[in-house]
């Protein structure tokens, strides 16, 4: 895990909504781009960023790509935030 890239990549309130918004399910970066406020290429390059993180994972089908959380990534974030507790 890059913990670095990680922490980088959920320190902004878009990407953060990002991964809110993907809990519920995959979406296209269509979808995503729907509920925002700002461009589609600014939309790309945050997800780029949470993909470099590792948070997210994509899967191209024909014109469409689709975007979903990368679960295990956030496991490892938790059980790192839970060890520096001491728990």
């Amino acid at each position: 895990m890059g913990l670095q890239k990680t922490v980088k990549a959920i320190a902004d309130p878009v990407r953060r909504e990002i991964l809110n918004m993907l809990k519920s399910g995959r979406l296209s970066a269509g979808e995503i781009t729907e509920r925002f406020d700002i461009t589609a290429a600014a939309i790309s390059r945050h997800l780029s960023v949470l993909k470099e993180a590792d948070l997210i994972r994509d899967t191209r089908e024909g014109k469409f790509i689709f975007y979903e959380l990368n679960a295990s990534v956030l496991e490892e974030i938790l059980l790192w935030i839970s060890n520096l507790k001491g728990e």
